[in-house]
């Protein structure tokens, strides 16, 4: 029996996304603090990375916006 993936997300999930464009000169270990500081305290997951012919990295991270209702 085939299982939906869509069962898996949520349809009213909703993201916030911030784009990085990071030069040729940085480092790949460099990148990497980067990000892992971006994940660990800003709650950033990795969406897209593209490391062009020229060197330079293209980056588009993204955190789920949390919705809050009143409970009154």
């Amino acid at each position: 029996m085939a299982r939906s993936l869509t069962s898996r997300v949520s349809p009213a999930t909703e993201y916030e996304f911030r784009h990085i464009s990071l030069p040729r000169t940085t480092s790949r270990g460099a990148a990497r603090r980067l990000l892992t500081e971006q994940a660990e305290h800003g709650h950033w997951e990795l969406a897209r990375l593209r490391l062009h012919p020229d060197g330079t990295r293209k980056i588009v991270l993204r955190r789920k916006i949390m919705r809050v209702r009143a409970t009154l």
